[in-house]
């Protein structure tokens, strides 16, 4: 019994002893539901994009992209350039296309975590200038100066936009992004073209312009009176250099006051009525002289008409003068 005792107590020192048994350590097995070290790293897929809607376009609009792998910290990038998405859900991502130079660019999307999608072909188009008014849309054919300035309104205009006036360019004045200016040409009256055309080629649509070469008086006014005649002063706009003056006046009987007939004259600018020694003077488009041979002081009823070289009347104005 003795012995016994002394081999056990040996066997016990020895084994506390040994390096090898002493590292020892006892293992127990995985409670019911632990995962391994690897199962337990969380599974992120892949960023993937299945769908570009749309495939192309401007900067400004929206590009929604469909795929998997989206987070909350994936961007998106055109070429070198980053940008920022919106996450619409866990399979939809959109992103506004930022302004860059018209091309063909690099799209692709990179996760937080450095994964990245595959590499698409995006191409971003010029932007489109967009017009939406003039201001004014209708010019005196006979305007000068400052009157002849028009102004487009809209957005997307650059610094280098032209102004296509009947497709041809002319010289303009940059406002702002959303107006730029210029002088209409002397042209012929009537409805012409207006757009606005950027340096990638892209033009806006077309708004009309209207030059109009209508005549319209404003104004009748007596003014200086001579032996035998007195001038009625005609003032109003678009007059044009050989226009004539229609005069509808009755002629009636002194006695009775019955009127006799309907006498109608046209006289001509820069001639003189061989018969009444009346003349019409033409001093600009704003204005003219009728030189007026009354037969009699007292105050009558007549109406006068401009008409132009080119056919065109101003309405009938009444007038009551000797």
């Amino acid at each position: 019994m003795p012995y016994r005792f002394i081999i056990s107590l040996a066997i016990v020192t020895l084994l506390a002893a040994h390096p090898v048994f002493g590292a020892l350590k006892i293992l127990t097995p995985p409670r019911t539901g632990q995962k391994s070290g690897q199962a337990q790293e969380e599974k992120v897929s892949p960023v993937n994009v299945l769908s570009i809607v749309p495939a192309q376009g401007e900067p400004g609009i929206s590009v929604t992209l469909y795929g998997t792998g989206f987070t909350d910290k994936t961007t998106a990038f055109l070429g070198n350039q980053e940008v920022p998405t919106r996450v619409l859900g866990p399979k939809q991502l959109s992103f506004d296309i930022p302004k860059l130079e018209a091309g063909l660019y690099a799209l692709f999307l990179k996760r937080a975590d450095g994964a990245t999608s595959r590499i698409y072909n995006f191409t971003i188009m010029p932007q489109k200038p967009v017009a939406t008014s003039l201001s004014p849309d209708k010019i005196d054919a006979c305007s000068t100066g400052r009157d002849r300035e028009v102004t487009v309104n809209g957005y997307n205009f650059q610094e280098k936009s032209q102004i296509l006036f009947d497709g041809a360019g002319i010289r303009s004045r940059f406002q702002s992004s959303e107006s730029i200016s210029f002088m209409v040409p002397q042209v012929a009256a009537g409805l012409h073209n207006i757009q606005v055309k950027n340096t990638e080629d892209a033009a806006s649509g077309v708004l009309g312009l209207l030059i109009d070469s209508k005549p319209e008086m404003e104004s009748i006014t007596q003014g200086e009176t001579y032996v035998n005649y007195y001038n009625l002063i005609i003032t109003g706009r678009n007059f044009q250099q050989g226009a004539a003056l229609a005069i509808t006046e009755e002629k009636s009987l002194e006695a009775t006051g019955s009127p006799l007939a309907v006498d109608t004259k046209r006289i001509y600018s820069g001639t003189t009525n061989a018969t009444e020694r009346e003349r019409v003077i033409f001093i600009n488009c704003n204005r003219m002289i009728y030189q007026r041979y009354p037969y009699s002081p007292v105050q009558k009823s007549f109406t006068v008409q401009v008409i132009n070289p080119n056919g065109e009347e101003s309405s009938v104005v009444s007038v009551s003068a000797p």
